[in-house]
């Protein structure tokens, strides 16, 4: 059973007792009878050959308050998009294939470009964005919910309590994030226990308790792909299109909705899904790129709130984050040597050392381009550039659906 232990700037939903489903799901039903949810779901073709997509796929079949699930599926083949019709055709919901690297949404795209709207390369972020778009369009669902598509633990208590606090009518939320425990036989989730998290405390403690910063250190898995929004702030929110998706996302809510109505919410008892390689060589791969767009998108946001970088500054960080990571690791430890786990404390300490470079690298990034690369456009900026743009893609979604048949 969890704490119930609320700190921090926002309201934390703790998982208090044996799970319930059958009555979060029938309060649910009722609520979504008015309220639509569509449910987002960026996948790469790969995912449909890997068991993790199969029990996610199992589970929504029994799920009967989703008013539409959006596949925004990645680069495939005519063969394989066919494949994927099929694969998904066995979910009861209204079900909708969004092939974003498809000849007709990429046109779209590129129609986006010569209005100045660069909505950046491939990725999940655009994958996510498009979705966005197509439910705006379509106009039926006040509730947006995404998760990721390699959830080797996937429930329906898990998509339930992920939607509830943003779908009921008796709350008033408009973001929920998802958080969780990543734990085997030893704990996961090095970038947000070793990287990030001491990474923001140690910013506290240089630049002040800025409120954005308190707000990033409120959430006990920032990280976490899963949430669910109303759709409003679907049409408000611009998102980084690289890894730094998930603080970038954080940091336009705290933008466009009051922290009163955001809140997280413990979905699982225990969440596991693929891991990253570390890839302490190679600055472009794995959990070493990953820290890098999060560490710039983290700075470019405080660069917002008014924070000026010196050059100085960084070494500064870099020596204050390692000193509360290096503490952290003397935690981790002890919490897994009570709880029986494996750790590998010389492990967490080479991660530390790479994520200390990580700081470096990022901060030179930002000193030579305090901007950073330009977030995707948000959805009320695209429709008044392009006022049928939504109509648009509506067609171009119904004629990937239907064969290019009218």
């Amino acid at each position: 059973m969890s704490d119930f232990f609320q700190n921090g700037m926002i309201a934390t939903f703790h998982r208090l007792g044996p799970a319930d489903i059958e009555r979060l799901e029938h309060e649910l039903w009722k609520i979504t009878r008015v309220r639509g949810v569509t449910l987002v779901l960026p996948s790469l073709f790969a995912e449909l050959r890997r068991p993790a997509l199969q029990g996610i796929v199992q589970e929504l079949r029994n799920v009967r308050y989703i008013r539409e699930i959006v596949i925004a599926l990645g680069p495939c083949t005519d063969d394989e998009y066919a494949y994927a019709g099929e694969y998904f055709s066995v979910l009861p919901q209204k079900t909708t294939l969004l092939r974003v690297k498809g000849d007709r949404v990429n046109s779209l795209i590129e129609r986006l470009r010569t209005e100045g709207l660069n909505p950046g390369p491939y990725g999940k972020g655009l994958a996510a964005w498009i979705a966005y778009g197509y439910v705006l369009a379509e106009g039926q669902s006040e509730v947006i919910t995404l998760h990721d598509c390699d959830i080797v633990t996937y429930s329906r208590e898990l998509l339930g309590r992920l939607i509830y606090p943003v779908a009921s009518t008796q709350l008033d939320f408009e973001f929920c994030k998802g958080y969780y425990s990543r734990v085997t036989d030893r704990m996961h989730g090095r970038v947000t226990r070793l990287f990030l998290t001491p990474l923001i405390r140690a910013l506290i403690q240089l630049v002040g308790p800025l409120p954005i910063l308190q707000y990033y250190d409120s959430f006990r898995y920032p990280l976490a792909g899963e949430f669910s929004m109303m759709t409003n702030l679907a049409r408000l929110n611009r998102i980084p299109g690289d890894w730094g998706l998930e603080v970038g996302v954080l940091a336009e809510v705290y933008r466009n909705c009051s922290v009163k109505r955001v809140c997280q919410v413990e979905l699982c008892e225990n969440y596991e899904h693929k891991h990253q390689d570390l890839s302490p060589g190679d600055t472009t791969k794995g959990l070493h790129r990953m820290a890098i767009d999060i560490a710039r998108s983290l700075f470019v946001t405080l660069e917002g709130e008014s924070v000026v970088f010196s050059k100085g500054f960084f070494n500064s960080l870099r020596a204050s984050y390692l000193r509360i990571a290096q503490d952290m690791i003397v935690r981790y430890e002890g919490d897994a040597r009570i709880s029986g786990l494996a750790y590998d404390r010389h492990g967490e300490g080479s991660a530390v050392d790479l994520f200390t470079e990580v700081i470096r690298t990022a901060g030179e990034a930002v000193h030579n381009d305090p901007i950073g690369p330009p977030l995707i456009p948000n959805w009320n900026r695209v429709f008044a550039a392009i006022p049928d743009f939504g109509d648009r893609l509506l067609e171009a979604v119904r004629l990937d659906n239907t064969g290019g048949r009218n």
